[in-house]
């Protein structure tokens, strides 16, 4: 059951919960959003997007506060009149992404891996091509011994013969927690993060700073890198219509898919009690 009254910390996913499918977010979302930071409540933009999108996301998401971006890897403040201020900023080790990227392929046989290793503007993911990742004005062909040579932020990884639940089940049970962080975010690739780093740990940095309780949360998500997040809070978890299964069987209540605005209809009523 939700706690009554409003949340004291409210956190959104973007792509698949907030932003449509034509890649656009609604005047409508926008001024609800608005009017969710004028009752008082801090908003969050909670995404899998890495810092060299940090343009895109903030213009997806104006009203945020702060942003949780790269899965929980970094972590923005946007209050500060003087400009953001990053409140966290974890990488992943080349050579122990290398070691177990060698461990999975052992089991799964050859990867198809992309790295993001870059935070400037609009910067291309590294790697190796694949026709189904979707931003291909957004990536460069590079060897694995190119994109393995120094720290990243998250790493990409697929095969043509799994599901990627099923890729991503199967990386779990080689590469432990202490080595990387696993999930996915709907583009058909296991997300390969730094140990410790989700969007509940990412969360959590941000409702410290503002001393709320994750129990005083609301949330928003489509994907089960969502899951952290939906885990973590506890004033409501709430997926959209078009969530994937695991997250639809963890959240407390489901809202309009993105296409329909499902979070600002959500956020609309909450408002109007």
């Amino acid at each position: 059951m939700t706690r009554p009254g409003l949340p004291k910390l409210i956190a959104t996913d973007l792509d698949g919960t907030l932003v449509r499918s034509d890649e656009t977010v609604s005047a409508y979302t926008h001024e609800v959003l608005d009017r969710v930071r004028a009752a008082g409540i801090p908003v969050v933009g909670a995404t899998g997007r890495g810092p060299r999108l940090a343009e895109l996301t903030r213009n997806d998401i104006r009203a945020a506060d702060f942003l949780v971006m790269a899965g929980g890897g970094r972590v923005v403040d946007q209050t500060d009149p003087a400009g953001p201020v990053v409140l966290r900023d974890e990488r992943l080790s080349g050579e122990v992404l290398a070691a177990l990227l060698a461990d999975l392929e052992a089991a799964v046989g050859p990867l198809t891996v992309m790295v993001e290793a870059s935070d400037e503007h609009d910067a291309p993911l590294w790697g190796d091509y694949h026709p189904s990742w979707p931003y291909q004005d957004r990536f460069e062909a590079r060897s694995r011994a190119e994109c393995l040579s120094g720290d990243v932020i998250k790493a990409f990884a697929r095969t043509a013969d799994h599901h990627v639940d099923e890729l991503l089940a199967v990386a779990r049970r080689i590469v432990p927690p202490e080595a990387a962080t696993l999930t996915q975010a709907g583009l058909g690739f296991v997300e390969i993060s730094p140990p410790g780093v989700d969007k509940a740990t990412g969360l959590s940095v941000v409702a410290e700073r503002l001393g709320v309780d994750p129990a005083e949360v609301l949330v928003f998500g489509d994907q089960p890198n969502d899951l952290p997040m939906f885990g973590w809070a506890g004033w409501a978890r709430v997926a959209v219509s078009n969530a994937h299964p695991d997250v639809r069987a963890a959240a407390d209540e489901i809202t309009l898919r993105n296409d329909d605005d499902g979070v600002a209809v959500y956020l609309d009523r909450l408002l109007s009690r």
